[in-house]
């Protein structure tokens, strides 16, 4: 009998920054986070204008307000649609006639990444709880879990009703299993008034104007969530507690004892051990459960993946060691790049094996344990040196995105701690000082981590809430490397300072 997976989400804010991490059976198999305010966050709708065309690349560069110009292709045509089982009626492709100076509508589907601009579509989608409406891509597609052949035919028919040119499309979304055709009905006429809003806001728009905002993190958690066995959703923050609250309460699919606030005085990402399984996830070195480990390497162009035994010394037979290592390394590999959020090409030079059954057996694992990532992969023939490649589709930013940056010492050679992360950790060990009973916490940081903190305000929320009766000294030091600080407890209000010193207001 299969062992069900217990599924728990982690969801907080804190220092600017919202946090969403999905543990399986122990293990953390997603994290995310995303800035707050969100600013050029996927999803996003755009007034554009083109501000040239490359005709020999087939490509365009749409001014939309953001730091770069944002990259369209000439044939992409839909939003992305082959992750869905359907069909797409035959369209013009309306992105060749653009010229310099056309004003343009478009989505952004990947954010900017090193010195590459966000990536855009004039394909449009409106994700709802049951649907997502396409205004401008004729295709009509169901989701995969959804196997019933019965109920796939049933609502296909339904939504194909609702359809009112040849243009627009549907897809049909998991949870849609449990609405009734009503139901479906009104979800798709209310978003469809969301596409006529778009368009009417972008008629006086000036260039560059966000038209349409996709939901945040943790509500995209919620609603992405509907339909799976979610075993609990642990929530670190009151506000955002009492807004997921009220949106569970709105549109059902998950149960409110399922909702948990966390309480404790700590960090609760700490607490439930997940800070250190997201610093992993910055290490080149993956060790695997049975002695062997994983080497992941970024680069430019693709992410390489090399499998190696270490201490794994199998059975007296070779091949069959080789072929039970690189079985275990396949279903790592599949979560770390889920893990990781890695986008783009990733090679994986497996360990040689000499049996063709077993390179297909290999291959076939991987394949199933990537098909339980959200995000589309496809996986190509392993050939005869052992070596895969897949694709993985970007979407968000990479975990190493928060938590490093290049090093400015040696000319990006190599990576030191990202600010907001050495932030949040700060932030967590003022939670440790004070859970251990200390009224006053003095911490010696790096003074351009203390500048950024007290202008961008990024431990605000905690200084109005949780501290508001407490107090919180930061003694700037030029010397301190921006990842190193210490924090000490005190019982006085106010403690011998030097005049440097700034408190937190």
């Amino acid at each position: 009998m299969k062992k069900e997976t217990k599924k728990e989400w982690f969801l907080d804010r804190y220092c600017g920054q919202q946090f969403a991490a999905l543990v399986e059976n122990g293990k953390l198999t997603e994290f995310s986070s995303e800035k707050e305010p969100r600013v050029a966050c996927v999803g996003n709708i755009y007034k554009g204008k083109v501000a040239n065309v490359l005709s020999g690349m087939k490509a365009a560069f749409i001014q939309c307000g953001l730091q770069k110009n944002c990259y369209l292709s000439m044939d992409d045509l839909y939003a992305d649609c082959t992750k869905y089982d359907g069909t797409m009626s035959a369209m013009s492709n309306k992105n060749a006639n653009l010229k310099e100076g056309d004003e343009v509508i478009v989505q952004l589907t990947q954010p900017a990444r090193g010195n590459k601009g966000a990536k855009v579509t004039m394909g449009l989608s409106f994700v709802g709880k049951h649907l997502i409406y396409l205004p401008n891509t004729s295709f009509l597609g169901i989701s995969r879990k959804i196997t019933d052949e019965s109920e796939r035919e049933k609502l296909l028919a339904t939504v194909d009703k609702m359809r009112e040119v040849q243009e627009e499309g549907f897809i049909v979304r998991t949870q849609a299993l449990f609405a009734t055709p009503k139901q479906l009905k009104a979800e798709a006429v209310y978003l469809k008034k969301l596409y006529l809003s778009t368009l009417e806001k972008a008629k006086d728009a000036p260039i560059g104007s966000v038209l349409y905002e996709d939901e945040d993190l943790p509500v995209r958690v919620i609603r992405d969530s509907l339909g799976e066995s979610i075993t609990a959703i642990h929530v670190g923050d009151e506000e955002l507690y009492q807004r997921l609250l009220s949106l569970i309460r709105l549109q059902g699919g998950i149960s409110e004892k399922k909702l948990i606030k966390y309480n404790g005085n700590r960090s609760m990402m700490k607490e439930y051990g997940i800070t250190p399984l997201v610093y992993d996830a910055a290490r080149p070195t993956v060790p695997l459960e049975n002695g062997g480990y994983l080497v992941i390497e970024h680069t430019e162009a693709m992410t390489v993946v090399d499998v190696n035994t270490g201490s794994f010394i199998g059975n007296d037979n070779l091949e069959e060691t080789v072929f039970e290592m690189n079985l275990v390394a396949a279903r790592e590999i599949a979560r770390q790049v889920r893990l990781r959020n890695i986008g783009g090409i990733i090679t994986v030079d497996f360990i040689d094996m000499t049996e063709e059954n077993h390179r297909l057996a290999v291959t076939e694992e991987l394949q199933s344990r990537l098909a339980l990532d959200n995000t589309k992969c496809n996986v190509l023939p392993m050939n005869e040196l052992c070596i895969t490649t897949f694709t993985r589709k970007r979407v968000g930013n990479d975990v190493l995105s928060y938590l490093v940056k290049p090093c400015a010492s040696c000319g990006g050679m190599g990576h030191v701690h990202e600010d907001i992360y050495v932030i949040t950790r700060l932030r967590s060990a003022l939670l440790d000082c004070f859970a251990e009973g200390y009224t006053t916490a003095i911490a010696d940081v790096n003074i351009q981590i203390m500048k950024k903190i007290l202008s961008e305000g990024l431990m605000s929320i905690e200084a109005k809430g949780r501290w508001k009766d407490k107090r919180i000294y930061f003694i700037p030091h030029k010397t301190y490397k921006e990842d190193y600080f210490t924090v000490r407890g005190e019982n006085v209000l106010e403690p011998t300072l030097p005049d440097n010193a700034q408190p937190l207001r």
